[in-house]
């Protein structure tokens, strides 16, 4: 009996669970910010180039190197 008086206390001061939990939380919301970022981050950067394509009116070289490339 008192082996398990034992064992009921040392399950009550387990603590580890509470920690996994905890770290899993907070990758969790880590992970979620990340691809938040590289969501916005690649939206400014579209938005950039498009302004780019604008500005130079179709008038860039296409790959072979002569005039009149599209964005």
């Amino acid at each position: 009996m008192k082996r398990l008086i034992i064992a009921a206390r040392q399950f009550r001061d387990d603590e580890n669970g509470a920690a996994m939990v905890e770290y899993s939380i907070l990758i969790g919301i880590i992970a979620a910010a990340s691809i938040i970022a590289v969501i916005a981050i690649g939206g400014w950067v579209g938005s950039q180039f498009t302004g780019l394509c604008a500005n130079l009116n179709g008038k860039g070289l296409k790959a072979d190197g002569s005039a009149g490339g599209t964005c």
